[in-house]
């Protein structure tokens, strides 16, 4: 086999939720007629539900629960694009894709601007050096002016916003933008529900003016303006994650969709060097290596079969060849890996580096784990939040006890969900460990749906969870209203009920080495070591 010579694009989608992450995803799909008619998350009658929310939960209530990949190809171009939940509760599943992609999109509400999930996202991209391409979307409806959007991304972000597209018409009377590349009119015309591709229709100044009068005249000024103010776009700039590309669009409609698909292909980075543990990094013509940043089951409910997603970092990877499992040292064999597309899957034969491949039945495979051929390497470890909400779990019907064992361990190495065990509690009673509560409604819903094992949820009083040290776990257990409890990866964890109890705890106990761990708007280890790129 020949290597594949095409270029490669991957990056995430990411916003606060009900910014249109999941519609834009299947919208992209659609401008490149990879889908014939896209659905809508909120599914209008008569219309499919997005084909990257695929779990019941999703489809009930219009959110993205788990990341999902699309792999499909643009202009000569394989295009991998990651979307992610929104929702708080799961910014654990949105860090792991960002350490696997190599920009983002991300999406503003016109209405609502920045929110607390944006920012948080937008620092996270910052700090591991992700350039950032913005997407101000639902100017179909009524929202905030141009310029504060652009002021508050500014000012509360630190990256300069240099559009590359500027609005015609005010936000809720879209006309189409000013390309403000070549000063060219694009127009869009609705089309049904915006189930199928918005037309573009490209006009000179000339006929802008003559088509939309004072709206062009507008648009034109505010285009002086953010020339005036140094606010063109600069390709090392962006690259660099000091400035940030802004196009204004309708994802629900169709609007600028295109246009976005066209300039990840034009400025968004190729796969790049990966760095490993060791402080080298892996260049993409080296020797095969990827790295597991999603563990996934219950994709089909035919099959139990179980998908690791990996990133390939370098080399060229082969259906059939035989990798190590950098964690164990022991070959793996690559014999059924798929590419995928939403929850549909076809066999691949061969991925090139920023590819996301899905490697099934990789029962050995953990979040994190790296595999590579020829020359050992082992990429950081990502790195687990601070778990906030815990609760017990024990199994409704007792003779659904091996299922209910078998899914809890399956969702811990999954990462849907921390799982917490001492001899104390025994393994009839673990303890879920979860960064926000919707976590657990997932776990409940799995563990019902996939393995008939339908469970009693007991929320726990505690709200703070801290390392401790082996050596002195038994007396840190032996205080007041403080458990200690291991995690899979032998970490033990400390649950206090709130920060006063932790406070008097290292108070009178100076000695106890009481570690926090990063909490869910902090960078990972590997986002951490994709900034020193």
């Amino acid at each position: 086999m020949t290597a594949d010579p095409r270029p490669r694009r991957t990056f995430a989608v990411i916003s606060h939720p009900d910014a249109g992450k999941s519609t834009l995803t299947e919208a992209l799909a659609l401008h490149a007629a990879v889908i014939q008619e896209a659905g809508a998350v909120h599914g209008k009658a008569g219309r499919k539900g997005t084909v990257s929310d695929w779990m019941e939960m999703e489809r009930a209530r219009g959110i993205s629960i788990t990341s999902a990949a699309l792999q499909f190809e643009h202009r000569g171009t394989v295009v991998n694009l990651v979307d992610t939940p929104g929702h708080a509760d799961f910014s654990e599943d949105t860090y792991r894709v960002l350490s696997a992609v190599d920009s983002a999109v991300m999406l503003v509400d016109a209405a609502k601007g920045l929110e607390p999930q944006t920012l948080k996202l937008f620092r996270v991209c910052a700090q591991r050096g992700l350039p950032v391409l913005t997407v101000v979307n639902k100017w179909d409806r009524p929202g905030l002016d141009p310029f504060e959007l652009l002021d508050q991304v500014e000012q509360q972000i630190g990256l300069k916003p240099t559009p590359l597209t500027w609005p015609v018409g005010a936000a809720g009377d879209f006309h189409g933008v000013l390309d403000r590349r070549d000063g060219h009119f694009v127009r869009f015309t609705r089309t049904a529900g915006g189930a199928t591709r918005a037309p573009e229709e490209h006009l000179t100044p000339e006929q802008a003016e003559a088509a939309v009068g004072d709206d062009w005249v507008e648009a034109l000024e505010g285009h002086e303006l953010l020339s005036a103010d140094d606010a063109d776009h600069d390709q090392a700039s962006y690259l660099a994650g000091r400035t940030t590309p802004v196009i204004f669009a309708s994802a629900l409609q169709n609007f600028g969709v295109g246009q976005l698909l066209d300039l990840l292909l034009d400025v968004a980075p190729a796969p790049g060097p990966t760095p490993a543990v060791d402080g080298g990094v892996r260049e993409p013509g080296d020797d095969f290596s990827a790295f597991v940043f999603k563990v996934q089951s219950g994709l089909d409910a035919q099959h139990r079969d179980r998908l690791a997603y990996a990133r390939v970092c370098s080399g060229r990877f082969e259906r059939g060849m035989v990798v190590t499992h950098a964690a164990t040292g022991r070959p793996f064999a690559t014999k059924y890996a798929q590419t995928v597309f939403g929850r549909d899957r076809t066999v691949v034969e061969t991925a090139e580096p920023g590819d996301v491949i899905g490697l099934v039945n990789a029962a050995a495979l953990k979040v994190g784990d790296t595999v590579y051929a020829g020359k050992p390497v082992r990429y950081p470890p990502i790195t687990s939040f601070a778990p906030e909400h815990f609760a017990t779990a024990t199994v409704a019907d007792t003779g659904r006890w091996k299922s209910f064992r078998r899914g809890i361990e399956q969702l811990d190495e999954e990462g849907v969900v921390q799982v917490l065990r001492s001899e104390w509690r025994g393994e009839q009673a673990p303890v879920l460990a979860a960064v926000g509560p919707m976590q657990f409604e997932v776990v409940a819903a799995r563990l019902e749906s996939e393995f008939r094992a339908p469970v009693r949820l007991e929320r726990l009083g505690y709200e703070l969870a801290r390392t401790v040290r082996p050596d002195q776990a038994e007396e840190v257990a032996g205080l007041r209203g403080v458990e200690v409890l291991a995690r899979r990866d032998g970490t033990l964890l400390a649950l206090f009920p709130d920060e006063w109890r932790l406070r008097f705890v290292q108070r009178d106990h100076p000695h106890l080495e009481l570690t926090a761990l990063p909490a869910g708007g902090e960078v990972s280890e590997r986002a951490a070591a994709g900034a020193r790129r």
